[in-house]
């Protein structure tokens, strides 16, 4: 059986929300070779951080099979999340360092199942500085909720 080189994917992710607690949306951009994907969501009454774990969340989930993903997001919140405090979340189940239950936790544990199919590197970004692939992505989540207001009104 010979080893195949893991496919590369970029992905771009963002969230907002309208007020926070507010409607909300996210929106990831998955990039590979000349293939490019775009994925976007609503949620009615959610906070800016669920929507920035929700995107990074639901673009992994879109990947069929594992793969070597550099991910791109502008949520200190989330890299550092799932890089850092995470481990401290867990041995102290699911609570902070000060012993409050950690807020999004079960965004946070699909979140970190779904790491366990690919090797992420997470970089962060800063938010609305021109960076193409956040620009996008904070297009997507603000399409989103555009879509979903103009619905309901």
């Amino acid at each position: 059986m010979t080893d195949h080189p893991l496919p590369t994917v970029t992905i771009h992710t963002d969230g907002a929300c309208r007020g926070n607690p507010g409607p909300g949306g996210w929106g990831a951009l998955l990039e590979s070779g000349p293939h490019e994907k775009t994925l976007n969501g609503f949620e009615a009454e959610t906070t800016n951080n669920r929507m920035e774990l929700k995107a990074a969340l639901m673009a992994l989930r879109e990947l069929k099979r594992p793969c070597r993903v550099a991910l791109y997001t502008d949520s200190e919140y989330l890299r550092k999340g799932i890089t850092e405090w995470i481990h401290g979340w867990q041995k102290r189940g699911w609570k902070t360092a000060s012993r409050q239950p950690v807020k999004n936790a079960q965004l946070w544990r699909e979140l970190l199942d779904e790491t366990r199919r690919h090797q992420i590197e997470w970089h962060w970004v800063k938010g609305h500085s021109g960076h193409p692939g956040n620009e996008r992505a904070d297009a997507l989540a603000n399409e989103a909720i555009d879509a979903a207001v103009a619905a309901t009104g």
